[in-house]
């Protein structure tokens, strides 16, 4: 199978199940992972985020399959962005209150 077509048809509940699953170790059902499982879990939460998410963590997996760092200030920076461009604050003067 073709893993760029499997990780394009994943759905976003599947992989956060995967990656539920991969965080604790066990299946929805409780069941323990094996560590073939695991592995194969740990690729497909991997090759999700760099292919499908365009993830603004901290640390994640390019395209490329290498690992992207960002600074801490392009972090903090892209974090401030995102809560004011999606998001309508209230502004109050001081009199208002």
């Amino acid at each position: 199978m073709n893993v760029e077509v499997l990780v394009q048809n994943m759905s976003q509940d599947i992989y956060e199940k995967l990656r539920g699953s991969v965080e604790t170790g066990k299946w929805l059902d409780g069941s323990p992972l094996t560590e073939q499982q695991k592995e194969t879990c740990i690729q497909a939460v991997m090759l999700y985020q760099s292919k499908v998410l365009k993830s603004e963590q901290h640390m994640t997996v390019g395209a490329n399959g290498e690992i992207v760092h960002k600074s801490r200030d392009a972090f903090k920076k892209e974090l401030a962005q995102q809560s004011f461009d999606n998001q309508t604050i209230a502004r109050f003067k001081q009199d208002d209150i």
